[in-house]
């Protein structure tokens, strides 16, 4: 088949890379036990005696005995709200000198979020955006039209374009956690990508940032974008390593097994803590490994999404 140029051209590289991704999750959905989603409905509901019978699915009626309409997305129209962490401690891993750069946690998160907004575009849902690093650096309101979605791509690009040695901050933006679950008005499904790294932020600070954004009744989803391998499991060669604090820049020189049990042990208590808080204030807490694909994201977006309708 030819290719269109006139038609790739009007997509951008992340667009391309979302669509490619939706259309292989949906694709596997399709093949899996997990029945009930399509890109022409969201979800079910019971037939009201009297309606029209032209969307009862008879193929659930021949399973169940009971009629259902499937329920259409312009029936569920959803707000959602994309937040990404812009912290430097996003960028890690960086690449080592003669390398192929590799997938970082900012650019997995933004291809994740790339590809919550194509599924939100197919269902006809609003969707805004916020980046936060030290501070909000970009906030828009929920929409659903093309237009707006050009816009959250571009902004989505830009994260993409930020070389990693220029980006520094010195705090994880508690305030800007608060600014944005006040900047959010209308009850939505809010969407935070961030690793939650940062030794400077006292807990408590930090988990009143979380219980802000279950404000106005909005339900949240937590990724805690990690790379397992180095960041939670702390699996290294057993040489010595020069570790890099990239909000401060500050290096330490140390033989990774001399530390490893120490680290795990204080990495997995903040995991948890996390974990439980985000249970105490009703936040989906969801692991999300950057070299784990992109099921790990979606899946969980879908079924909250269904849940919610």
């Amino acid at each position: 088949m030819p290719i269109n140029r006139q038609e790739i051209q009007q997509f951008s590289h992340l667009e391309l890379i979302a669509r490619q991704v939706v259309e292989g999750f949906i694709t596997g959905l399709h093949k899996s036990p997990f029945h009930g989603f399509s890109v022409e409905f969201a979800e079910h509901r019971l037939y009201n005696s009297g309606e029209s019978t032209k969307h009862i699915d008879w193929k659930l009626y021949g399973r169940t005995d009971k009629m259902f309409v499937k329920r259409y997305e312009e029936e569920t129209n959803l707000r959602c709200h994309l937040v990404i962490d812009h912290s430097s401690s996003m960028y890690f891993p960086l690449p080592e000198k003669g390398k192929k750069e590799p997938l970082n946690k900012i650019t997995f998160s933004v291809q994740c979020a790339a590809a919550i907004a194509e599924l939100l575009r197919m269902q006809r849902d609003a969707v805004g955006l916020s980046v936060f690093g030290e501070e909000v650096e970009v906030h828009t309101p929920a929409r659903s039209s093309n237009v707006h979605h050009k816009l959250l791509f571009n902004e989505l690009e830009k994260l993409l374009s930020i070389p990693s040695e220029n980006k520094k901050t010195k705090t994880f933006a508690v305030e800007a956690l608060h600014q944005i679950a006040e900047s959010i008005h209308n009850r939505s499904l809010v969407i935070i990508f961030s690793d939650m790294f940062d030794s400077r932020t006292e807990s408590e600070e930090l988990f009143s940032a979380l219980q802000h954004l279950r404000h106005n009744r909005h339900e949240v989803i937590l990724f805690h974008v990690t790379d397992k391998q180095h960041e939670l499991d702390f699996e290294y060669e057993n040489r010595p390593y020069t570790f890099v604090d990239m909000e401060s820049g500050e290096e330490v020189k140390v033989q990774p097994n001399e530390i490893k049990d120490s680290y795990i042990k204080t990495i997995t208590e903040f995991k948890q803590n996390l974990k439980l808080r985000c249970g105490q204030y009703r936040i989906d807490f969801v692991e999300a490994d950057i070299n784990e694909g992109f099921k790990q994201v979606l899946l969980p977006y879908l079924l909250k999404r269904t849940r919610m309708l």
